[in-house]
């Protein structure tokens, strides 16, 4: 059924309009962001729960990050043509459904990382998908758009932890049980929430009614394209556009160094820091000051630098939604720096000590402040990569062509991916030896706090 979009004659109603626009956009895709990653993370902090004690809990963090790298690192460059965007929310949402379902009902450890698979399969792909639906609007909203969903991948972090917090009292089978309805919320946000790209196209001073279909979503128009070009793409939809790959090395090779490095070492810094140097910076129980009333037991150290981090990295990961400024292009690889800086500041603590051992208090400062430093530079190098790739300008010799372009910014995006999730799988990699190697030095100088873990 056609709808008709009468363009705004009062400038107080076209006012009104775009930011009811606006608000409805940054809502769903910040949805988007949430829900798609708060699974991941509800099923790290269950981990303890989810396999039993004699099981490495690695193996949980690696089922739950492979699948997604394998998404990201195949599925963007042999799938050819356009994306059916309806269908594959709809199959994100019933994968993850499906998998954590698996993990609620079954017992055997087969079952449970089967279903964690599963999720992270999803998990991966729904990333991926959301990315790729931000270029199909117009640059100032796809802009925004990447800036909410990243803002809700931060929120995810929080979010997942404090629900599984909440649910775990209730076991397994019931916790889970709950969180994987949550996955619905993706079609809803994207059938009865989302705006659709046309409505970002028809802006003028003079009243007039273009007629659009009903299932745009389905036709997937681009939101830089005029009106007639939206209709000389539908028209020539019927012969097939495919990008070959050869057009897609042409299209990642100048992002190698620029887009993917930069992320690539981010992600391998900093999960390098969180799950092999943070479990051994650990500190005698404080008896006195604000500190003390967080910390009760050694145990309690770790816990508090993945808040710490997790929390950073959302407020700089909704930094464009906040209106912050973006990055300038040339200073993108500086996250990175800043992070290997923190990386070794942070080993030479846990092996040697930068304070005193009677200055605990100081040593505990100091790490939540670099802490709260990598956490910011992951979020920033996060939102400002993918916000520049979305904002590039098309290639000049496919301008011409409306479903050439629309696919190259789509491919584009979503092949940058894999950089961040090949960053965390090398980081789980290098986690284990590195936290082995940390606590063998501090027992060798008298450190005994990390065997009691």
């Amino acid at each position: 059924m056609p709808l008709f979009i009468e363009a705004c004659t009062d400038n107080l109603d076209c006012s009104v309009g775009k930011k009811r626009l606006l608000l409805k956009l940054g809502v769903s895709f910040f949805l988007f962001g949430l829900i798609n990653n708060v699974l991941y993370v509800i099923i790290l902090s269950a981990a303890l729960d989810l396999v039993p004690p004699s099981t490495p809990k690695g193996i949980i963090a690696f089922c739950n990050i492979a699948p997604a790298l394998i998404v990201k690192l195949g599925w963007p460059y042999f799938l050819k043509g356009r994306i059916r965007y309806a269908r594959r929310i709809i199959g994100c949402c019933m994968l993850s459904f499906i998998g954590m379902l698996f993990v609620a009902l079954h017992e055997s450890l087969f079952s449970r990382l089967l279903g964690i698979c599963l999720a992270s399969f999803s998990s991966g792909l729904g990333e991926m998908t959301f990315l790729q639906l931000s270029t199909t609007y117009s640059r100032s909203a796809g802009g925004r758009s990447v800036g909410y969903f990243a803002s809700g991948t931060g929120a995810a972090g929080i979010v997942g932890a404090f629900m599984w917090w909440e649910l775990r009292g209730l076991g397994v089978r019931t916790g889970v049980g709950i969180s994987a309805v949550l996955p619905f919320i993706l079609p809803l946000a994207y059938f009865l929430l989302l705006p659709r790209p046309a409505a970002f196209m028809h802006q003028s001073s003079s009243a007039s009614y273009t007629l659009i279909p009903a299932d745009d979503h389905a036709t997937e128009i681009d939101g830089d394209l005029s009106a007639e070009d939206d209709l000389e793409c539908r028209v020539e939809s019927k012969v097939t556009v495919a990008l070959s790959a050869t057009d897609k090395w042409r299209l990642v090779k100048p992002m190698l160094l620029k887009y993917m490095l930069p992320l690539f070492c981010v992600y391998t810094f900093e999960y390098t820091i969180n799950q092999g140097v943070a479990p051994t910076l650990l500190y005698p129980v404080p008896s006195h000051g604000l500190i003390s009333k967080i910390i009760h037991s050694v145990r309690d150290y770790y816990p508090l630098w993945q808040l710490v981090y997790q929390t950073t990295v959302f407020f700089s990961r909704s930094s464009i939604s906040l209106g912050l400024k973006t990055l300038p292009a040339h200073l993108l690889p500086a996250p990175a720096i800043i992070q290997f800086v923190i990386l070794l500041i942070l080993v030479f603590e846990s092996a040697v000590g930068l304070l005193p051992e009677d200055r605990a208090g100081g040593s505990i400062f100091l790490v939540f402040v670099l802490i709260s430093i990598e956490g910011i530079c992951g979020g920033l190098a996060y939102v400002n990569v993918f916000y520049r790739i979305n904002q590039e300008q098309p290639d000049p010799s496919s301008v011409h062509n409306p479903e050439l372009t629309k696919q190259e910014r789509e491919f584009k995006i979503g092949s940058i991916g894999f950089a961040d999730s090949s960053g965390i799988l090398l980081a789980s990699i290098l986690a284990v030896p590195t936290e082995l190697e940390l606590c063998r030095v501090q027992v060798a100088r008298g450190k005994y706090l990390c065997r009691g873990l």
